[in-house]
């Protein structure tokens, strides 16, 4: 079954502002009843992903990253097994990211592993 990277993308306004512990605890629990609703499905959950990083770049140089100007972060991801890329669209539809508002990039595997 073909699998698909789901890309959680943060837009700058959104890492502004931190939830509340009662929203995190909202938070949690969709992706616990996510996870239950698609479970076989969601081959790995993933992690959220710190806004700091690095570039490694063409001959071995390393510099500081995300790059800043960068409109929208990279802010975690999951990888899900589905049918179709319908099916993938569906399973992400019901994302927590996407049901509070993110966006989701889906891309598939090439499947050379």
């Amino acid at each position: 079954m073909p699998k698909y990277l789901l890309i959680y993308r943060d837009s700058t306004e959104s890492q502004q502002s931190q939830p509340s512990p009662e929203e995190m605890q909202g938070f949690l629990k969709m992706w616990d009843g996510w996870f239950k609703q698609f479970e076989g499905k969601i081959v790995d959950m993933g992690d959220g992903l710190l806004p700091t990083g690095r570039v490694l770049q063409p001959g071995g140089v390393v510099a500081d990253g995300p790059y800043v100007e960068a409109k929208e972060m990279i802010g975690g991801f999951s990888v899900v097994a589905a049918n179709s890329y319908e099916e993938a669209v569906e399973i992400a539809k019901l994302c927590p990211i996407a049901i509070i508002g993110g966006a989701i990039e889906i891309r598939e595997f090439a499947g050379y592993v």
